[in-house]
């Protein structure tokens, strides 16, 4: 067996690499990986499920056919995988409670991570039905953050944030409903990719949360999550290759007013400085900064049936519902009653918000904001709250990302650097719809002097 170089930090692209020049192996490369996973459990927490023998034999395979000579993009590469995904044999639970029954299949996303010869090492932590940007539930307990282990890593894909972050895989693959790759991303130090809506399938299922959720990419770098993209949007998309453009000169505009959600929102002074200093950094680069706002309207009027609805949905596929979170039963309530006119209006208003706020976008080619307006969240942030108090407390935290989740555009979190306290926030780089390329594109080129890929959090 080939020795295992320590590449925890090496990222996605340098550890395919490794394995096609020979200078590892799969096999030692999975079991470092399920060492850190046990290791890491009493204080991370990240992993719901571990394909322990499965993974082994997996990366067993691998290793002999990159001895054969066969070379794929991910051939031999341990990744995760958000635990709202099915892949044969194994539970998808959501963060719930209850005994589920294996999938039978793998769904569209994990079958063309096989394809690309990647190894799935396992499911990652998220709350119940990924509704909050924390990762914590009765069923599994807390997931911490490798920067601050009383701190969360944010949600609803922190168990794969954490994971990446920590180093014990490369990249992994979240969903983003809300916000939950872009603010688990934020709060990690990571580069996180909300790819637009109908980029990745969502088979089995006809769409995610009525349209409002898609899978995306989580990693230590632009380069890294584009190639990940790559492998899971197979539409022949160069992802990699648009994050080795160069942008051009851009006029970017720089929004610091968040869309009417009817709670007050403050801003954190660090968490502004960080995306100011950023917007500093662009135009530094060349690029053209102005002071804009999107007009968002009452766009929460049309992500509420969606967002709602789909907890609803869920609600029908867990053991026992009576072994949910009570605000989880509340909105799945709530869901149902919206399931009705609410949500037909909800996707019939849709252009009329696409037209509103893209008028935006006739003026600038990005948006630049924040991620969150607060650095990450204390372990324990919402223990004990009721549905409203809840409602209001997470609002106030992260209330940046959803609107381009109501449309569907994509969106990429970058580091925006760490506060005081050594947590770390990010912000957002927006575009309109099919600008994935131009959004790496900027964000690489960013990555560049920032150097973001180069902090890394203390052992957890």
């Amino acid at each position: 067996m080939t020795a295992a170089p320590d590449l925890r930090f090496a990222g996605l692209a340098a550890t395919a690499q490794s394995l096609a020049n020979g200078s590892t192996s799969s096999v030692a490369l999975v079991e470092r990986v399920l060492a850190d996973i046990e290791d890491t459990r009493p204080t991370l927490n990240a992993f719901r499920v571990v394909r322990a023998a499965r993974a082994r034999e997996e990366a067993a395979r691998a290793d002999e056919r990159l001895a054969a000579g066969e070379r794929l993009p991910l051939l031999g590469v341990p990744v995760a995988i958000k635990d709202d995904v099915d892949i044969e044999g194994e539970p998808t639970a959501f963060g719930c409670a209850g005994d589920f029954a294996p999938a039978t299949a793998d769904c569209e996303l994990v079958r063309l991570l096989k394809a690309a010869g990647a190894v799935i090492v396992g499911k990652t932590n998220t709350p119940e039905f990924g509704q909050w940007p924390i990762t914590e539930g009765a069923a599994f307990g807390v997931t911490r953050n490798p920067w601050r282990l009383d701190h969360s890593p944010g949600g609803s894909s922190g168990g794969s944030a954490a994971a990446v972050a920590a180093g014990i895989v490369p990249a992994a693959v979240g969903s983003d409903g809300a916000g939950s790759v872009r603010i688990p991303a934020s709060w990690t130090n990571l580069v996180g990719v909300k790819p637009q809506r109908g980029r990745l399938s969502p088979l089995p299922e006809k769409e995610l949360f009525n349209g409002i959720t898609t899978s995306g990419a989580l990693a230590r770098t632009v380069g890294d999550a584009a190639l990940l993209l790559d492998v899971l949007a197979d539409t022949g998309t160069r992802h990699a290759d648009a994050a080795a453009r160069e942008p051009g000169r851009l006029r970017i505009a720089l929004s610091l007013r968040p869309a009417f959600t009817g709670f007050p929102v403050a801003l954190h002074p660090q968490v502004r400085a960080a995306v100011v200093r950023l917007a500093r950094v662009l135009r530094e680069l060349g690029h053209e900064i102005v002071l804009a706002e999107p007009a968002y309207g009452l766009i929460g009027l049309n992500f509420l049936p969606r967002s709602l609805g789909g907890l609803n949905d869920w609600h029908g596929r867990v053991p026992d519902p009576l072994l949910l979170d009570p605000r989880t039963q509340g909105n799945g309530r709530m869901g149902g009653r919206l399931r009705g006119r609410a949500l037909a209006a909800a996707h019939a208003t849709l252009e009329v918000f696409h037209r509103r706020v893209g008028r935006i976008f006739d003026r600038v080619d990005v948006v630049l904001t924040p991620t969150t307006a607060q650095p990450p969240l204390p372990i324990g942030a919402i223990d004990g709250l009721t549905g409203w108090q809840t409602d209001r407390r997470i609002i106030q935290a992260c209330p940046y990302s959803w609107p381009w989740n109501v449309l569907g555009w994509p969106g990429v979190n970058v580091p925006a650097g760490l506060t005081e306290e050594w947590l770390p926030v990010g912000a957002q780089l927006l575009g309109p719809a099919d600008s994935e390329p131009l959004l790496l594109s900027l964000a690489a080129e960013l990555e560049g002097v920032e150097r973001w890929h180069e902090r890394t959090p203390p052992r957890a």
